[in-house]
């Protein structure tokens, strides 16, 4: 069998637990970013949000912000 979400016990994890293990998988993933080269459109697509980013800055939430609203929304 292979590697699941219930075979690693995964799933018996509280909702913010999981969502702390997805940031730490994803965060893991981005450190070896290199092993995923972007095709020509994903990186006309990564410059132009980018390029979005730079000319209207305060038009962002950051991450933190986000989190807080939808666990305040959740209740937790």
């Amino acid at each position: 069998m292979g590697v699941s979400a219930k075979s690693l016990g995964i799933d018996r994890l509280n909702v913010e637990d999981r969502l702390a293990l997805v940031e730490e998988i994803w965060a893991s993933i981005v450190a070896d970013a290199k092993g995923f080269p972007l095709s020509a459109s994903q990186r006309a697509e990564l410059d132009r949000r980018v390029a979005a980013d730079d000319a209207f800055p305060a038009d962002v939430v950051p991450w933190d912000e986000v989190k807080a609203a939808v666990r305040a929304r959740l209740g937790r």
